[in-house]
């Protein structure tokens, strides 16, 4: 039984401090109280847009645990609210909080297609893949309203440069268009997160996510339109889901994807407090059982930092999920290669069009 005070719609149920910043904003039990007795919502609880102006949008990646060399965000924040996400301690930096701010208070980078062709046509950029999005869905639901990811696809094409897509939302499929022409040059990439094969589960951790039919579906439509598919069955989380991985494993495969990939829970700096919180009142009857499984997978703490063990988890909890991909993979994808993307064609299109000399 969920809490009573429960915040439907989204993940966090609190704003944790922000490490940065030298003040804390609390609501005071009077405060809440007056609230109460008034009648009055404590908070609107409604999502902002807020535009901010970067001056470069591609990131190079240094983390030797992440499979990418570059990254760019056009979302700061994300809608999606999924409770486990690495990316929410980001939005520190903004002076924001990593709970529901990073999920109500979602930057706007408008400019991300000028600084992404800027940054293509430079005469010393060699191409590699740049990954949509390293960090926040980039086809969140601001996208629907924003549109820069179609726009930063199209970008892609122009320059004949490869592309990476991480999403949990069907809204890739409207730009299936561009991604079928990105595909017939080997220029395309999409993973596709699928953490549970439950609704019940998927509504508790991602909350404004698309649902897991729409996902499998959007995994389909996909492969049968000659788009690389892997599945991100990540992360693991035991004693929520990674009792489905070999289930998920299969049905992924079913769909047409030619590898999946996962990770196993870490709750790295304030995701620990908010994830911690967030159990206690969506999951009171097991919150202790999991957070336990957690601590066994990451040497007795909740937030592992180490390189190289930190996504991967140890002892005999975490040795059970590989042992289970490890079958997964014999089992349903021993036939299958995910294709390397072309890198080479780039540089006859630095100037967005062949050159014929």
């Amino acid at each position: 039984m969920k809490h009573q005070n429960f915040i439907k719609g989204r993940g966090a149920q609190q704003n944790t401090p922000n490490k940065f910043l030298k003040h804390v904003y609390e609501k005071r039990d009077d405060f809440l109280e007056f609230c109460r007795i008034e009648g009055e919502a404590v908070d609107n609880n409604h999502t902002q847009y807020i535009p901010i102006f970067p001056k470069t949008i591609v990131n190079k990646v240094t983390s030797p645990d992440v499979g990418m060399q570059y990254s760019m965000n056009p979302y700061q924040g994300c809608e999606h609210g999924c409770i486990y996400c690495y990316a929410r301690n980001a939005h520190e930096y903004w002076e924001y909080s990593a709970g529901l701010d990073f999920e109500r208070k979602i930057l706007i980078k408008k400019s991300a297609p000028e600084l992404l062709e800027i940054q293509l046509k430079k005469k010393r950029w060699k191409a590699a893949t740049i990954v949509l999005s390293g960090n926040t869905d980039c086809y969140q639901p601001a996208e629907k309203k924003f549109e820069i990811t179609r726009k930063c696809l199209q970008v892609f094409l122009k320059y004949k440069h490869p592309v990476g897509i991480i999403t949990k939302n069907a809204l890739v499929l409207r730009d299936l268009d561009i991604l079928k022409e990105l595909s017939k040059n080997q220029l395309i990439g999409v993973n596709v997160s699928i953490t549970s094969l439950s609704e019940k589960t998927r509504r508790l951790l991602e909350p404004r996510t698309t649902t897991i039919k729409k996902r499998l579906e959007t995994v389909k439509v996909l492969s049968e339109n000659g788009i690389p598919v892997n599945a991100m069955l990540a992360p693991m989380i035991p004693g929520i889901n990674s009792h489905e991985l070999l289930k998920l494993a299969k049905t992924v495969s079913e769909h047409g994807a030619l590898s999946f990939g996962f990770t196993v829970v870490r709750l790295n700096g304030a995701i620990g407090q908010i994830f911690t919180d967030w159990i206690k009142k969506a999951m009171p009857d097991r919150a202790e059982k999991v957070l336990h499984l957690i601590q066994d997978c990451h040497g007795g703490t909740i937030n592992d930092s180490r390189f190289g063990l930190r996504n991967r988890g140890e002892g005999k909890i975490a040795t059970q999920i590989h042992d289970m991909a490890k079958l997964a993979r014999q089992k349903y994808f021993a036939d299958k290669v995910f294709p390397r993307l072309k890198t080479e064609l780039h540089k006859d299109y630095k100037d967005g069009q062949m050159k014929l000399f």
